[in-house]
């Protein structure tokens, strides 16, 4: 802060952050994370409204109001953990595919107590924290091939745009191509496009704060026109989940009840999609953010593992499903937030917008359709350093930027690229330049793929 005294607190915390090597600022900071928020707030609607098929007392949606406090305050622990710890600008929170595994495949599917299924998502949390501690995770990490951690930062570029598309209708399902062109005449749909163009318009005038501002027109144009109801209110007093804090716990004995097989199962797979999901994101805004390094490592993803980990185990105590990384904080980092101040923010957002969920609930989903495909569009510069001559970079590379997308699973397009990438090196005779840890991924996915259901 500019005249403030060298001992002042700002100045402090400055510090602790490092913004003078960052080349950062609070202003920067406070920005990136405001954007961060605001481009993954619509958790806080969408995970209870998932999680409440499967968490209730009685009815469904009975949990609905504790789930958005378990969901808010998951992430606030989660990415401050991030933030003061890790110094990373990343937020975390329940993530998507894994609530809906939670709840169509274990409770719905399987018909295994919520509670249990709690108790399953604390184990997994408690696993990642052995493996990060014993920095197996870093490892898996530093081991993939740069080419892939290229094609997973586009991936993830391209799986975010995908989303956004979709939010917004221009992207809809088609019985005979599986995927069209949604009506672009439609409320909803014209008016992402109309937010697109001014969120563009305003990243090419290079105006601070530009996807912010590209996602609070798109949701004042929504409300005008009525393609979305105007929020019903502000403030509202949040409930405490009650009904939901520790009920982990009483489910690891319903969850050591079932048989064992499930019970290994349902673990397995949560901690397998979140094990790679997170390596797939971290990796990618890593690149994103210039946190790679030379040889390709990520100094201090230990630590942002432990912030994942932790999150996962305390999540499930509070109440929610698997807590992870979020690849919207690319939104953050195109803003220019380099440091954990940035985390802290969101973190910060989140507890204050515990008072504030009439007003977040009117925002529609669509309204952050234009930054996403944005900041999609950015992601892809990555892939200007892949070897595209050279047929293990190249095809391992576009099928994990192809797969990530289609399958909707950053894991899956992963996988894609660490199996096609030392097999083909064999093909060409320099399986050697595999590292061991490459194999035994490439093998790991190979007998998923082999043998689970």
């Amino acid at each position: 802060m500019d005249g403030a005294p060298s001992n002042s607190l700002p100045q402090k915390v400055a510090a602790y952050f490092e913004f003078q090597r960052l080349h950062t600022s609070w202003r920067t900071e406070i920005l990136a994370g405001v954007t961060t928020f605001v481009t993954m707030a619509y958790i806080l609607v969408v995970n209870p409204g998932i999680l409440s098929n499967a968490i209730y007392l009685e009815t469904s949606g009975d949990l609905f109001d504790e789930l958005v406090i378990a969901t808010a305050l998951s992430a606030a622990l989660a990415t401050t953990i991030m933030g003061l710890y890790a110094k990373l600008p990343f937020g975390l929170a329940p993530g998507m595919g894994l609530n809906a595994f939670f709840t169509f495949a274990v409770v719905l599917g399987l018909g295994v107590d919520w509670r249990a299924a709690l108790g399953a998502v604390f184990i997994e949390g408690l696993i990642f924290i052995l493996l990060t501690v014993t920095n197996v995770r870093s490892q898996i990490i530093a081991a993939i091939p740069d080419c892939i951690k290229h094609a997973t930062t586009g991936g993830i570029g391209l799986f975010i745009a995908y989303i956004a598309l979709q939010n917004a209708g221009l992207i809809v399902t088609n019985e005979a191509t599986l995927t069209g062109l949604g009506d672009f005449q439609t409320g909803k749909s014209a008016i992402a496009l109309l937010g697109i163009l001014i969120t563009a318009a305003l990243i090419a005038r290079r105006v601070t704060g530009a996807l912010l501002w590209g996602i609070l027109a798109t949701a004042l144009f929504a409300w005008g026109f009525g393609a979305a109801d105007w929020p019903t209110g502000l403030i509202a007093t949040p409930l405490l989940p009650v009904d939901l804090f520790g009920q982990a716990f009483s489910g690891l004995s319903a969850l050591w009840r079932l048989n064992l097989w499930d019970a290994a199962n349902i673990v397995f797979v949560l901690l397998f999609v979140d094990l790679f999901d997170t390596v797939g994101t971290l990796a990618g805004l890593g690149s994103r953010a210039g946190y790679i390094d030379e040889e390709g490592r990520f100094p201090g993803s230990e630590k942002a593992m432990m912030a994942d980990a932790v999150g996962t185990t305390a999540g499930a105590v509070l109440g929610t499903s698997t807590v992870t990384t979020y690849i919207e904080s690319a939104a953050g980092i195109a803003e220019g937030g380099r440091s954990g101040a940035t985390a802290v923010v969101i973190a910060l957002l989140f507890v204050v917008s515990t008072f504030f969920i009439p007003l977040l609930a009117g925002i529609p989903d669509f309204a952050s359709a234009p930054a996403l495909i944005i900041v999609g569009s950015l992601m892809l510069a990555g892939i200007r350093h892949v070897n595209w001559d050279d047929p293990a970079e190249a095809i391992s590379s576009f099928l994990t930027l192809l797969i990530m997308p289609l399958s909707f699973s950053i894991a899956e397009g992963l996988a894609a690229g660490l199996v096609t990438y030392p097999l083909i090196k064999l093909c060409q005779g320099k399986g050697n330049q595999v590292s061991w840890i490459a194999w035994v991924l490439a093998a790991i996915f190979i007998a998923k793929y082999t043998f689970s259901p």
